[in-house]
């Protein structure tokens, strides 16, 4: 287990689902957090409802100028979590190039933007802790997927860039890939949803691997096996299972 206490974390999309229950967490394990997001009034609500010290920092990673402000007030930190998501149900045949550009823009090249603040730091400091959000859409092509899919997989792979230029340094690099979580965004898929998480259970899974030295987990473990496994199947068969 890692020691907790007055470590000062930037949770990046925590103003609900996911980001919301991971920060209670980390807050009641002693962690001071910086919590941002672009809604500051839920922020607001969740920093009241936290068992410990922490600041509501208002942020929108879709933004270049707001990102360096942001990571100017939040000021030197130990680790940063980058939850921040977006995404619509999007086939090809019904493509929206806004939705899926903002897809991009806030789930891949948002992480661009906050890392770019954050990694050189803690490279300089030969210290710190990147724990990055990815998903099981992220193997692989699936339908109905366009934007989210793609973007995933970028954060995936940048994860993975990150993990081998600092796995010999001090500084921790981690990937998380849940499945379906109970959220507003999941509410608006219409097919069944197997394995269906409440956020408060995939919190737990969450900071229990960030309490190990391990660089990657993906959940739910049983799901997580057809999605990593459909890596090596075959595209014929891959696409008739999918």
């Amino acid at each position: 287990m890692k020691h907790w206490d007055g470590k000062r974390y930037w949770l990046v999309g925590a103003s609900e689902g996911l980001g919301a229950a991971l920060a209670k967490e980390m807050s009641a394990a002693g962690a001071t957090l910086i919590l941002s997001a672009r809604n500051t009034a839920r922020l607001k609500a969740l920093a009241a409802d936290l068992p410990g010290p922490c600041e509501v920092l208002a942020c929108d990673v879709s933004s270049d100028d707001s990102v360096a402000a942001a990571a100017e007030k939040a000021g030197e930190i130990d680790g940063v979590i980058y939850l921040a998501g977006l995404y619509w149900p999007m086939a090809a045949q019904n493509w929206d190039s806004a939705q899926a550009i903002a897809m991009s823009d806030v789930n891949l090249t948002g992480a661009l933007r906050v890392l770019g603040r954050v990694a050189p730091d803690f490279a300089a400091r030969d210290a710190g802790h990147i724990v990055i959000t990815g998903s099981l859409a992220g193997f692989r092509g699936l339908p109905a997927s366009i934007g989210y899919s793609a973007s995933k997989a970028g954060v995936m792979v940048l994860a993975e860039c990150l993990y081998k230029d600092f796995k010999e340094s001090n500084v921790q690099v981690q990937l998380v890939n849940p499945g379906f979580i109970k959220t507003r965004l999941t509410d608006k898929n219409k097919f069944h949803m197997p394995f269906l998480m409440a956020p408060e259970k995939a919190a737990q899974i969450m900071f229990r691997h960030m309490n190990t030295q391990r660089f990657k987990i993906s959940f739910p473990r049983l799901f997580s096996l057809l999605f990593r496994g459909g890596q090596l199947l075959p595209d014929w068969l891959y696409y008739r299972l999918f």
